[in-house]
């Protein structure tokens, strides 16, 4: 799909069909389409097509970025079923032209996606290019260079959140850590400002890793652990993110009822998006060094499988208790912050589908913020608001450490109360965060949004992209980009 500015008006402009936004529900200034509306019962909500003169008549809820998505998105998935093959409609400016043009552009290219490698019949959509008209609804002026880059913005976000989507909607007996380790490889081959280094077993064992290998030990398949960079010359600071890359998780001996079993492909959704943030971070050239760690490795059942009850000496020494082979992934995470450390953080951001319980307490669409640094946390959230992902900040409570504490090891692997889930299980890793990065750190719990088999918003059925734009949005603003 491609995008084009024309300084046309709009009525100027040669496309198959037009867009007409309709903003607060107020219809009086469309009389010619009087009648139209009074057939179909429109009241300036959703969708009023317009066959005969070849116009889609959407709302516009606001000028709000989400909601500039949302109408995009919505005129998308109305047109792409027609056979047309361009488009004309009017700009739409909010509060910054660039971040206006960024996320109608996220709309339309959210409203293409669609995970159909596996169907046999797939439906493709014969709409080709967007014209956007300088004419614009609410009579502001504004620089076309800036539309621009909010246009070219917008596809790299866009791009990077499917690319994600991709990685985690893939099936497990495709999608191994081998797999994993594969596509970062040809990530940092496709873009020259990225490398990329593959460690193996071998090495997670001469690092001591030993939480992260024994998840990995009832596995035919090998851990990886896959370190990507981006350094740019006169870098301001550096960016390290950790995400959980458990391309299958049975549980283990621990194992997961059937129905809790569906769905957990989608267990390595924070080192997928770990991947997609470093790959529009080097599109976009940000003035940020960033460094992207995963963790990959699976979680399954057999003779050698690490069992409940077993003490796990992890990369920092710290003592860890199992009492639950399906607490997995913060084993996993805690080896994998250790080695995030020794990188040297200004910011250190893990990414994880962590706890059921977060879902329990968020829902299904809210990720959760956790960290010792309450101003960093605030503003991270404050930041993930204007990205279209939906967050909420889970503070730390002393009292729930206690249900984390172990009679025989450093740290049980699970806490000793159902309540809290979310919470005890960031301050299992916060037991893996040394003093001097402590209020440079922040957890994402993305367990719920990550993953859903039913679409909502503009996300289709299946892999959202969770944490690939509100960890960009964050970038953004710390490198004095746009972000408004």
């Amino acid at each position: 799909m491609n995008f084009e500015l024309s300084a046309k008006k709009i009525t100027q402009i040669k496309a198959d069909f037009e867009v007409v936004f309709i903003q607060d529900k107020n219809l009086k200034n469309f009389s010619k389409a009087k009648d139209l509306f009074k057939i179909n019962d429109y009241k300036g909500e959703g969708a009023c097509l317009d066959l005969a003169n070849k116009i889609l008549y959407i709302e516009l809820k606001s000028l709000e970025y989400e909601d500039i998505r949302m109408a995009c998105f919505n005129i998308y998935k109305t047109l792409s079923k027609l056979n047309i093959k361009s488009i004309k409609i009017p700009s739409i400016l909010g509060k910054c032209v660039v971040m206006s043009f960024s996320s109608l552009v996220q709309g339309f290219k959210f409203g293409v996606y669609e995970f159909n490698k596996y169907k046999s019949e797939k439906k493709i959509s014969s709409l080709e290019k967007i014209i956007i008209s300088y004419e614009e609804i609410n009579g502001k002026e504004f620089d076309k260079k800036e539309a621009q880059i909010g246009i070219n913005m917008g596809e790299i976000l866009a791009n990077a959140t499917n690319f994600t989507k991709d990685i985690v909607n893939e099936i497990p007996q495709i999608y191994t850590p081998l797999k994993m380790a594969e596509d970062a490889l040809s990530l940092a081959k496709e873009n020259k400002d990225i490398t990329c280094k593959v460690y193996d077993e071998k090495f997670l064992s001469k690092e001591k890793m030993n939480a992260f290998l024994a998840v990995n030990k009832a596995s035919i398949h090998p851990p990886r652990l896959i370190h990507l960079s981006y350094k740019p010359k006169n870098a301001k600071q550096k960016v390290v993110f950790v995400g959980k890359g458990l391309t299958y998780d049975s549980g283990g001996l621990s194992l997961k009822p059937a129905d809790y079993m569906l769905t957990m492909k989608a267990d390595k959704s924070g080192a997928a998006a770990a991947m997609g943030i470093i790959k529009a971070v080097a599109e976009l050239k940000l003035d940020i060094e960033v460094h992207s760690v995963l963790g990959a490795t699976e979680n399954m059942i057999g003779g050698d499988a690490y069992k409940p009850d077993d003490v796990l000496i992890s990369r920092e020494g710290v003592s860890i208790e199992v009492r639950n082979t399906d607490a997995e992934g913060r084993l996993v995470l805690a080896d994998c912050l250790s080695f995030a450390q020794d990188l040297k953080p200004d910011l250190l951001i893990d990414m994880a589908t962590l706890t059921g319980a977060c879902v329990v307490g968020l829902g299904e669409f809210t990720s959760a913020i956790m960290g010792n640094n309450e101003d960093l946390q605030n503003d991270f959230y404050q930041t993930s608001k204007k990205s279209g992902e939906y967050t909420t900040v889970l503070h730390f409570n002393p009292h729930l450490r206690e249900l984390i504490k172990s009679n025989i090891a450093d740290v049980s692997n699970t806490a000793s109360s159902r309540y809290g889930g979310a919470i005890t299980a960031g301050l299992f890793l916060d037991k893996f965060i040394r003093k001097e990065y402590k209020d440079k750190w922040l957890h994402l719990d993305i367990a719920g949004p990550a993953y859903l088999e039913k679409s909502w918003g503009y996300n289709a059925f299946g892999a959202s992209g969770a944490g690939v734009r509100m960890c960009i949005a964050y970038l953004l603003k710390l490198s004095s980009k746009v972000m408004k």
